[in-house]
This record gives structure tokens, sequence and C-alpha cells, in this order.
């Protein structure tokens, strides 16, 4: 089984548009798809007991899934490129009392200070980043020295499941862009371990510790 990973798109901005019409036009639908769909929030989950505080960023929220996890526990800041999304979580988080910290704005240009935050949270959108090399310098440049990156998202199966394969293949298909997510973050400077937590070893787990400035 040959693993291809995915090169940058040619057009990233056209990309980026492409996906935020999509999950504009299906936001609430999408909304109702993670919460009754079980397998999808057992794999967030996951990140829940690597994340440290005091002061936690998650890039890409998304829902605000993991917010209504965690909300309570930390300082806790958000940005998503999705207007419609950061919207419901909005809504969805004051109908609960918390007065969220959220954000319009695209990885690539977070609207934060360097080293501001100890830990980043990052789960299942990765892929869905047209620009590698921007969006992990800013991941890098917010997190304070020491601090670290909890990341779950689609890559090969570190063994030979030909289940798992088969699924990170179709992510591909559907647009996803497969990156070796650990290769990428230990070219800067980044501790990390890897755990497969669903689909087959397709769905994988990275803690990263930021130990060198790269």
């Amino acid at each position: 089984m040959i693993r291809s990973y995915s090169s940058e798109p040619e057009d990233p901005d056209g990309y980026s548009q492409r996906f935020d019409r999509l999950y504009t036009r299906f936001a609430t639908l999408y909304a109702r798809f993670i919460q009754i769909f079980p397998i999808w929030r057992r794999w967030l989950d996951h990140a829940l007991p690597h994340i440290r505080g005091p002061r936690v960023l998650e890039i890409s929220f998304g829902i605000g899934y993991l917010f209504n996890r965690f909300a309570a526990q930390f300082d806790f800041y958000g940005v998503d490129y999705n207007f419609r999304l950061a919207q419901l979580t909005v809504d969805a988080l004051r109908e609960k009392g918390i007065e969220p910290r959220l954000q319009v704005a695209d990885v690539a240009a977070l609207p934060y200070h360097d080293g501001m935050f100890d830990c980043i949270v990052n789960t299942m959108v990765f892929s869905g980043y047209p620009d590698t090399n921007a969006a992990m310098h800013e991941i890098h440049r917010v997190r304070a020295l020491g601090g670290r990156l909890v990341m779950i998202d689609v890559n090969y199966p570190p063994g030979w499941n030909p289940i798992g394969f088969l699924m990170a293949c179709f992510w591909k298909w559907s647009g996803d862009l497969l990156r070796n997510m650990s290769q990428l973050m230990k070219e800067r400077g980044f501790e990390v371990s890897q755990k497969e937590v669903g689909g087959f070893g397709s769905v994988q787990l990275f803690i990263a510790q930021k130990t060198a400035e790269v």
C-alpha cells in the first residue's frame, strides 16, 4: 500500500473559500450530525485528558463541542474561519451562561501575541488547511515555551490496517489534505507522541510539546 501525502493546493484561497461556503450552507446540519454521531464525539473526547491550562486556545472549534466539555476549567479562547459556525457556538455557550472569547480568523494569521497560550487544541481540521507552513508557524508562534499542542486528525495508520488505509484514502479523495503530522511537528522542534484513537487507525491523536525555537 502506497502512502501518498497531499501536495498543497495551487489556489489556497479558493480551497478555503470553497469549504467555507459548504460549512455556511450546511452549518445547522453539521451541528446536528456532531450531536448525534457518537463515534465522532468519542474521537474528539480523546483530546480532553491532555488539555492543560490555564490559558487554552481552540483553533477551528466548529460547533464548540469541546468547549462545552472544558470551558469551565480553563481561561479559554477560540477562532474559526467560518462565521456561521462561530455564531452558532457563541449563541449556544451564552445560553449556558458562558461568555465566550471567540473570533472569526484564519489559522494562517492568528490574532494573538507570541507565546500566549499554554495549550492549543485542534481536532479534525488541520487536514483542511491549505497552507501547512503558515498554519504550523502560527501554532508554533502563539504557544508558550513548554506548552503543548493537542491535535486529532486523519492520517495513514502507522501499521498496515487495510480498512484504516482505505478510510484515509477516502478522506483524501473527499478533499482533505493528508500530511505526515508527526514529521512536521518534529521538524519544528516538538517532542511528539502519536496514538490511534479510531477509524481503524486512520484517526490519530498527537500530543506535541514545544521544546525548542526553530
